[in-house]
């Protein structure tokens, strides 16, 4: 499971709504990612409606996990400097770049596995 060229193009530009590489299933999904990474999507019942049109709630729930997994990681590197590549390695590598859904569940499994069954207090010391 990957993205094609064209696909990773026409997602980066600012007019993916009218790529004929898209299907009105991918550009919901890229619509609602934005929206939970300028953190509107609360705000945008209209776009919801849309997503549950395409989406069962399972999914819903995963594609809103992963955008909100990917921007924490952006988040974590921003604040720690994390150099990024330069844009022409970056285009050496875009076909290798993609995360397989079967490594994402693994890692979101290992996580749960080790997840506690109850947090501290905040109001305990």
């Amino acid at each position: 499971m990957g993205l094609t060229d064209e696909q990773i193009d026409a997602i980066e530009s600012d007019d993916y709504m009218n790529s004929p590489h898209l299907t009105t299933r991918e550009k919901t999904a890229v619509l609602w990612a934005e929206l939970v990474t300028k953190n509107t999507a609360r705000y945008r019942d209209d776009v919801y409606q849309k997503v549950r049109k395409s989406y069962s709630d399972a999914e819903i729930v995963e594609l809103t996990l992963m955008s909100a997994f990917f921007n924490m990681t952006n988040r974590f590197q921003n604040a720690l400097q994390v150099e990024l590549e330069e844009s022409n390695e970056v285009s050496k590598i875009k076909k290798s770049a993609r995360v397989h859904p079967e490594d994402m569940r693994a890692y979101m499994e290992s996580l749960l596995e080790s997840w506690p069954d109850s947090f501290p207090n905040k109001n305990d010391k």
